[in-house]
């Protein structure tokens, strides 16, 4: 059956107290629409609608997506309301699956009972029971089972808010249909808002079968109305992601304390402690251990990589055995050999480091190619801004950079050179050779400290 799969994101939100549209609040770092959307392309729809409104192109802007259709509800009249703003782009033969963007944790799996249901005759609505329905619309079924109707909550009976059974708002219509329904529902409710759900009843009076598929896990269709559910699924999910980590090859030391924002691929035998924040694009090869409180964007570690804790990575590609941290920060560009290993308290920016070199302690290196074998001392910068430009140096195989040193970029070290400790070197130092620029010390004899008079 082609399907359409339409996507309602014109929501404000305004019980999350936010200037941001309620489809961009962030969930596991990314958009709750951006959530959505993954579940509806894996069930592969023939086109994807998605209907927007309150934040106008705030909304389009953050999805660019060439797959994606758009259609604007200038006023938010309600969900019927809503779906007719997407009808005029939808062929009469196709399936609509109407999807909510304010419910980021459904998945394929949980999409495609409803999907596939029947011969594409049917209204088809995704049910759940919950223990505490407050909230949803309730499912009203007849004495045979039959679904009859669908009440809102602020217009439920007493007997009615007493049912389990509740509408997670995913249903799925024939698009030849809907218009003639859609073009029947009134909004003579509480809310005057045109509801979606009232198609039921006439969809049932035209003589249509309705059907309501349960839902395997009712988890997944938790919507987001506050910052307090927000908090709740971004548990369920990062526990998701957790469980998936584990899944591959990585032992996590508490998996409650384990965050994911983008896309996270582990090696075997991985280790990562409690705190980790995995950002962006990651991977991980075998047997790499990462340290607690780290924060890891779009990096990728070499098999038998250290990270000690409360380091940060962002944009950075390590070959095997590297050794980085405790309190390292390595930026965007940097990128290093096999057994290169950063110590504490080490910032590394644009740079290339190649295998075996060491960068101990208290440094700043940036904008730079560092050779192999390379050691540089504790307090080491290479000053390579100069006010308006950024300038490159290199350090050649073998040098020795001695602690407290500048290198004023543009400079080059050559292969085996020897930097003494406390030089500011602006010239290049020869290969094979000892360079030191030094003061001479002296002493002042008899020379007192200042000090305050007596009182």
């Amino acid at each position: 059956m082609p399907l359409t799969a339409v996507i309602l994101a014109a929501g404000q939100g305004k019980r999350m107290n936010s200037d941001r549209p309620k489809v961009l609040q962030p969930l596991a770092g990314r958009a709750l629409l951006a959530h959505v959307l993954d579940a509806a392309r894996d069930i592969k729809p023939d086109a994807i609608n998605v209907v927007y409104g309150h934040g106008g192109d705030s909304v389009r802007e953050c999805f660019p997506d060439a797959d994606l259709a758009w259609s604007h509800q200038a006023e938010q009249l309600g969900t019927g309301h809503a779906v007719a703003q997407a009808l005029p782009s939808i062929p009469d033969d196709h399936q609509v699956l109407v999807l909510c963007g304010d419910v980021p944790l459904v998945t394929a799996e949980c999409l495609k009972p409803l999907s596939d249901y029947g011969d594409g005759s049917e209204v088809v609505v995704l049910s759940a029971e919950l223990e505490d329905p407050s909230g949803y619309g309730r499912i009203v079924r007849g004495q045979n089972g039959s679904v009859v109707s669908i009440v809102e909550q602020k217009d439920a009976t007493p007997e009615q808010a007493a049912i389990a059974e509740i509408n997670t708002g995913l249903m799925r219509i024939p698009g030849g249909k809907l218009g003639k329904w859609l073009d029947r529902i009134g909004n003579g409710n509480s809310q005057g808002e045109y509801y979606l759900t009232d198609i039921i009843a006439i969809a049932i009076a035209d003589g249509a079968e309705v059907a309501a598929v349960p839902a395997g896990d009712p988890g997944q269709l938790l919507g987001i109305n506050d910052r307090a559910q927000l908090a709740v699924a971004e548990r369920v999910l990062q526990r998701r992601y957790a469980d998936a980590a584990m899944s591959a090859g990585a032992t996590l030391a508490d998996p409650a304390r384990f965050d994911q924002r983008g896309s996270l691929s582990v090696g075997r035998d991985v280790f990562i402690d409690a705190g980790a924040v995995f950002e962006g694009e990651v991977a991980l090869g075998d047997r790499v251990s990462i340290g607690s409180n780290c924060v890891i964007s779009d990096t990728t570690l070499g098999d038998d990589c250290l990270v000690h804790p409360s380091s940060i990575l962002h944009g950075v590609i390590a070959g095997p055995k590297c050794e980085i941290g405790p309190f390292a920060r390595l930026r965007p560009g940097t990128e290093f050999a096999a057994q290169v290993k950063i110590g504490n308290f080490v910032e590394v920016k644009a740079s290339e480091i190649a295998a075996g070199s060491k960068v101990n302690h208290l440094t700043y290196i940036g904008d730079t190619a560092v050779g192999a074998g390379v050691n540089v001392g504790a307090g080491t910068i290479v000053c390579n801004y100069d006010g308006a430009y950024k300038h490159r140096s290199s350090v050649g195989d073998g040098a020795f950079i001695g602690s407290g040193v500048m290198l004023v970029a543009p400079v080059e070290v050559g292969e085996g050179a020897t930097i003494g400790a406390g030089s500011i070197v602006t010239k290049t130092a020869p290969a094979n050779e000892l360079t030191l620029t030094r003061a001479k010390q002296v002493t002042v004899k008899g020379w007192k400290r200042p000090q305050k008079p007596a009182k």
